[in-house]
């Protein structure tokens, strides 16, 4: 949809791997295997792909934006469904929730264009 930009995109990457990585011990989540292994493993699946994407906030630069994005919506849908997957429902739900939605939200609305990659005008 392209509401959202790219930068601001690498930023609530980088903002969301952080939070997520340390919201068991923050949020009081830690008792919880489950809620600690999908929390962090996401937060370092957002790190990488934040890291490997050719975007503004992309190190490598070698995954497309548009990869990135759809990846983005699959890992909300995971973090969305993951306390029932995982039967952790009863301690912690929010936070896997919220981020969810985020992830969903910035696949949908960011730019999809890669940094470099020409606009569909130059193409003409």
């Amino acid at each position: 949809m392209g509401l959202m930009s790219r930068t601001f995109h690498a930023w609530l990457d980088y903002m969301s791997c952080a939070v997520l990585i340390f919201a068991p011990w923050v949020f009081k989540f830690s008792d919880s295997n489950a809620a600690v292994a999908v929390s962090i493993g996401a937060g370092a699946v957002i790190l990488f792909s934040s890291l490997m994407t050719k975007y503004e906030g992309g190190v490598f630069r070698i995954m497309p934006m548009a990869m990135h994005l759809t990846l983005d919506v699959l890992l909300g849908i995971f973090l969305l469904a993951s306390p029932w997957l995982f039967s952790f429902q009863d301690k912690i739900t929010w936070p896997h929730f919220i981020f969810g939605i985020l992830a969903i939200l910035s696949g949908i609305l960011t730019v999809r264009k890669s940094t470099g990659e020409p606009s569909a005008v130059e193409h003409i």
